[in-house]
């Protein structure tokens, strides 16, 4: 990755960064020329990761879309897929100012802000679509928690059975969740919180706005409590976005990837506690995404 700095500039200090599930994150500092000054790039590296190609090409070709617009995401500096130049297959990334927050306080403020800016992400139309969204969740691979609601669960469960709705296309994150967008630290806006990042995006996809809609409430509800979860798809329409027309086809989204996280619950929290969200453990996790799966189902009836 040296070919990519500067004439004159060379490492001077790395730093592990934490959050990540499928990739290791590194903060590099690069020294400037004749000692003056420093800047920061981020180096995403897969490691065993099966399909580490595949996401590290979509992450670019994502990156590159996104560089003409103004969604604040990094800019792409280099990518090595099949790790010709390095260890692994690694991504090179500008470092964006601000951080994750993964706190219970301010997420009343937090919510709108969140719906407003993947409003603005569904808006996008690029040039060269992304592929379309793949789903892998099936009725067979859901994994219902112990003790939880089983009437409610069979009943979500026979939701995703059922045909997939109609749906218009817009451009996806795939992985839009308070633990891949960065927040002002330094100097807070008066009038509220403000994204100053958005990354991970390796999945991105075309698909129906639905999806992004339903994960992020997803996250929320486990981070913060169902409550939040049953919130957001309101708080996107609040903000202009339009979500799938009858209210069954919608319900489809939110259980479908409900459902989804249900097969890795146990570890999606890793990363949060590692952060400082030591309450959300394997059984606290578990108990909020029963309790979300069967307030969307209460909701239906």
């Amino acid at each position: 990755m040296t070919r990519h700095l500067g004439t004159g500039e060379r490492f001077v200090g790395t730093e592990a960064l934490h959050g990540g599930t499928t990739a290791e994150m590194r903060r590099l500092t690069i020294g400037g020329p004749g000692g003056g000054g420093t800047r920061d790039l981020v180096l995403r590296t897969f490691v065993d990761a099966e399909h580490a190609e595949d996401w590290l090409h979509r992450e670019a070709d994502a990156l590159t879309s996104l560089a003409e617009t103004g969604v604040p995401a990094p800019a792409l500096v280099a990518v090595d897929p099949v790790a010709e130049q390095c260890e692994y297959p690694s991504l090179l990334m500008t470092c964006l100012a601000g951080r994750t927050v993964l706190d219970d306080e301010g997420v009343r403020l937090r919510l709108p802000v969140l719906a407003r800016h993947l409003v603005s992400i569904h808006a996008l139309r690029p040039v060269e679509r992304p592929r379309d969204y793949v789903t892998l969740t099936t009725a067979d691979t859901v994994v219902t928690p112990e003790a939880a609601d089983a009437a409610a669960w069979a009943a979500a469960i026979d939701v995703i059975r059922g045909p997939v709705p109609p749906w218009e296309g817009r451009f996806l994150h795939r992985d839009f969740q308070p633990g891949n967008v960065l927040f002002e630290v330094a100097h807070p806006s008066p009038s509220g919180p403000r994204i100053t990042g958005v990354v991970d995006w390796a999945g991105c996809s075309w698909g129906p706005a639905d999806l992004d809609v339903a994960h992020c409430s997803t996250v929320l509800a486990l981070l913060h409590g169902p409550v939040w979860g049953l919130r957001f798809a309101e708080a996107y329409e609040e903000a202009g976005g339009v979500l799938a027309a009858r209210a069954s086809e919608r319900l489809y989204w939110q259980v479908r990837d409900g459902l989804a996280c249900s097969e890795e619950v146990r570890s999606v929290a890793r990363p949060w506690r590692a952060a400082g969200r030591t309450d959300l453990t394997a059984r606290v996790v578990e108990e909020r995404l029963d309790a979300y799966v069967t307030g969307l189902m209460n909701a239906l009836g």
